[in-house]
């Protein structure tokens, strides 16, 4: 008979042995988006991987410890977070349901820079992106269409994969496409088309001979999978492929850094916080403002002046 325990006001089991039916119960238990899942699921079969070789079937606290300092060695800030994450929720499961103490209770994941890893472009820049992308053929009017809608709406490559033609609506006075954003589970949130935006989407639509209101707004050209709704790996790499293409070839230049340069030229714009706010659709202020800091240390010429003094 398994020994019950006392944990602050939750009885829970004496540490027995974590078996791999419990790794398969918790991901079935986990209550979140699909990618979110993913992300859980790869994490906590790394910790159970992890285990598996050092030999470990009843883990402590210490144990949980050492598994996260071995992740900092080859690992980004950002996988140890989100490992320790699945890890502290899977002890907080085992607790619940009276399977295991929580023996990651209180353990700190990856300490996160909250600066920007990706780089983003100037107006000079994106205009020769634009200009070397530029193309007749069906997959050139489509990339041209996506990198466009991306550089002036800052989409991220999730939200241009989920978009079909019927999300393009009116918004007042302009021509909107109607987007799922991150978190959300409708299409509630929208940006504004420009008129060159527009015109490109509209072009290449008409190009594709696309009728229905249903089909996906951008679609595969490849033999394998015709007309199919791109993905966002696909995205990334139109994107990446257009920057390699204008001479922008950086592993801090991704398809991101379409979304970097969209809020960041709205803010050189003028834009206030709130509007920039509202129009990345970020949760709260805070994030908006890294992008203020940023441009502010930009605008410091300190260099300048003491080079000037010098030389």
């Amino acid at each position: 008979m398994n020994e019950i325990i006392e944990a602050g006001t939750t009885e829970v089991l004496a540490p027995q042995t974590i078996t791999e039916d419990l790794y398969t119960r918790f991901i079935a238990y986990i209550d979140a988006s699909p990618k979110t899942v993913q992300t859980y699921t790869r994490a906590i079969r790394q910790f159970a991987k992890w285990l598996s070789f050092k030999g470990i079937s009843q883990p402590t606290r210490e144990d949980i410890l050492a598994f996260r300092e071995e992740l900092k060695e080859d690992h980004k800030p950002t996988t140890v977070q989100n490992y320790i994450t699945a890890t502290r929720l899977f002890f907080q499961w085992t607790a619940q349901e009276g399977l295991y103490p929580n023996v990651a209770e209180h353990i700190k994941g990856a300490k996160l820079d909250k600066q920007h890893k990706k780089d983003y472009l100037t107006s000079k820049q994106v205009k020769k992106v634009l200009e070397r992308a530029k193309e007749d053929s069906l997959q050139g009017l489509r990339d041209y269409a996506i990198l466009a809608l991306m550089f002036t709406g800052g989409l991220r490559t999730i939200e241009v994969s989920r978009a079909n033609i019927e999300d393009l609506r009116n918004a007042g006075d302009d021509t909107a496409l109607y987007i799922q954003g991150k978190g959300h589970e409708e299409k509630t949130d929208y940006v504004k088309l420009m008129p060159e935006v527009e015109t490109a989407i509209r072009d290449y639509l008409q190009a594709r001979g696309a009728t229905d209101p249903k089909e996906p707004l951008f679609t595969s050209t490849s033999n394998n999978s015709k007309g199919a709704r791109l993905s966002t790996r696909t995205v990334s790499g139109i994107v990446k492929t257009a920057l390699i293409n204008a001479g922008y070839n950086s592993d801090t230049l991704t398809a991101h850094s379409t979304r970097h340069t969209a809020v960041t030229l709205a803010l050189l714009g003028g834009q206030s916080l709130q509007q920039v706010k509202q129009f990345a659709r970020h949760q709260n202020l805070e994030t908006t403002l890294i992008y203020s800091h940023n441009l502010d240390r930009a605008k410091n010429n300190c260099e300048a002046t003491i080079a000037k003094a010098i030389f």
